[in-house]
């Protein structure tokens, strides 16, 4: 296969549909291109200075793509068989990293990388193989490095045209994304955002909780996923399974009470969102959490859409009965099933109201339990028996659909109101809401704060440390008092730019010193984060084609 194919099918695709393939500035022809000679690459006369000005000068005067079926019909026509483009996806999934390789001197550099980035977007994916790969100017397994794909061992001394097909899914990947407002970089530009902006929505996870103690679901080690391995199922997710748990709704409370939120106390991050509600700037809170602690903060409910439910109320799975949440806590925490007192009662009407029975001393008989029976120490007028139906957490499970709050608020309100987005404590790995950011208008500007990057998601400004940490320095620079008890007094905290990024600041607390293990919110690695809920899943990038494919949504 030649590297020009690379770009090929974006020809190929407008051949009887349209015409409007950006062509190069000096190319005033419309043949396709030539096949470039292997030996080529090793006789060109390659003056990088030269390189980088011309790329520059692309960059100012190209016109950006933003039609993604073009690309992705030629990633569909690369001409290999369904196996080998399924495996490059997989690979792809598992090989991009959100980093710079300044590990190894055979990839590309960040300034090189960011370059190559930014070119690709002026010029359109054609231009751009033909100015590079199908030049001779670099290879296609170099090339993988500069959007963050570390090249895989499987291809390991093949001839540079097995890279093909997968730089075509990294260059599909890369456009897939929101492209970056360039003008937003620095910690400054951050907090004038958020000093000026009037609509802010805030999409939050688990790891504004974790200060807490409440732990996130998908870090390793410590997440609750990577402790239910006891439970022996097949996947952790199946704890908040739907069909599961109408099966066997022991396997969820056996870890329920690991989630339950036992306390009022809520982070500075919740603070933090409160703050903005109060100053008249919160549009909406979207929370993947179903710790219901956004409202102890005092996020008001039209401010507030919990997308995947709360433990605030519960519902007989049976009946339909629903009951105060935290009613039910002693119970989940005893390590019972709670069941509902309103079917069982009625239950005990059709099979003829036991009554109660004395002893001949005329002393109250001790009903004698079956096995199931309810066991509680309520002061009911009985005991609740099995056949009372499960009470259910009016949380989100998997199989279960959203809330209709959650799209009706953002394609009818928010997304023509939002002028500014901020994302706290989540990897956004879960469908729908993973989508929430990609569905807003690209000019909005977007601030990612957590403690590690994602990857599939290009934010304006990454602020990575504790989530705690990074709000109450933000404040403390907008000159807001972030009044909390969680928030040291003296509080000195080390903001530094990240190695080869111009927008990504590292936030550390220095004063007081932490103790180890102590935390501020925010995930301990990417992934690591709060969601399950209805309706929800991990996709993976072949499996989200397919969907879209057919007309669905995420």
């Amino acid at each position: 296969m030649d590297s020009s194919k690379i770009a090929a099918g974006a020809t190929a695709t407008t051949n009887g549909k349209s015409n409007n393939t950006t062509k190069d500035a000096g190319d005033t022809t419309d043949a396709p291109a030539k096949k470039t000679s292997s030996r080529l690459r090793n006789v060109v006369n390659y003056d990088e200075k030269k390189y980088m000005a011309e790329i520059e000068e692309d960059i100012q005067h190209g016109v950006a793509h933003t039609n993604m079926s073009e690309l992705e019909e030629r990633v569909n026509d690369l001409g290999e068989s369904w196996e080998t483009e399924s495996l490059f996806e997989d690979a792809l999934e598992d090989l991009a990293e959100d980093k710079f390789f300044t590990d190894d001197p055979a990839a590309c550099t960040p300034e090189e990388s960011v370059r190559f980035r930014q070119l690709l977007r002026a010029v359109g994916p054609e231009v751009f193989c033909k100015r590079t790969v199908d030049a001779g100017i670099i290879t296609a397994k170099k090339m993988l490095t500069a959007f963050g794909i570390r090249p895989p061992a499987f291809l390991e001394g093949s001839s540079d045209d097995h890279y093909y097909g997968l730089l075509s899914l990294a260059l599909t990947r890369e456009l897939s994304k929101r492209a970056k407002l360039q003008r937003y970089n620095s910690v400054d530009d951050a907090v004038e955002l958020l000093r000026t902006s009037r609509n802010i929505i805030v999409l939050t996870g688990a790891g504004i909780s974790t200060s807490l103690g409440i732990p996130d679901f998908r870090s390793q080690g410590t997440g609750l996923y990577s402790k239910l391995a006891h439970l022996g199922l097949s996947d952790p997710q199946e704890v908040f399974d739907i069909t599961v748990f109408k099966q066997d709704p022991t396997i969820f409370y056996s870890v329920a009470r690991d989630i339950l939120p036992d306390t009022d106390r809520f982070s500075p991050t919740h603070a933090f969102i409160a703050m903005l509600q109060r100053q008249g700037k919160l549009l909406t809170n979207y929370s993947q959490n179903i710790d219901n602690l956004e409202a102890k903060a005092g996020i008001t409910p039209d401010k507030l859409v919990q997308c995947h439910g709360s433990f605030a109320t519960a519902t007989c799975v049976k009946c339909g009965f629903k009951v105060v949440g935290d009613t039910l806590f002693p119970e989940i925490k005893a390590g019972k099933i709670p069941r509902c007192r309103k079917c069982a009662a009625q239950q005990r009407g059709v099979s003829g109201n036991r009554k109660r029975k004395l002893n001949r001393d005329g002393t109250e008989r001790k009903v004698r339990r079956r096995p199931g029976d309810y066991d509680s120490n309520s002061d009911s007028e009985f005991d609740v028996p099995a056949g009372g139906g499960v009470m259910k957490p009016d949380i989100t499970f998997f199989g279960e659909p959203l809330p209709e709050e959650f799209s009706r608020r953002l394609t009818e309100h928010d997304r023509d109101l939002v002028d500014l987005v901020i994302v706290i404590g989540t990897s956004l790995k879960v469908a729908p809401v993973s989508e929430v950011v990609p569905y807003l208008p690209a000019h909005i500007p977007q601030i990612y704060i957590s403690r590690t990057p994602v990857s599939h998601v290009n934010f304006d400004i990454d602020l990575l440390g504790d989530c705690d940490v990074v709000v109450a320095e933000l404040c403390r620079r907008a000159g807001w008092d972030l009044e909390h008890e969680m928030v040291p007094e003296g509080q000195v905290v080390r903001v530094e730019l990240a190695e080869g990024f111009s927008s990504r600041h590292v936030f550390t607390q220095v004063y007081p010193v932490k103790e180890e293990g102590e935390g501020g919110g925010g995930e301990k690695s990417e992934g690591g984060d709060d969601e399950k809920g209805g309706d929800v899943k991990e996709e993976t990038s072949s499996e989200r084609r397919k969907r879209r494919g057919a007309g669905g949504d995420d």
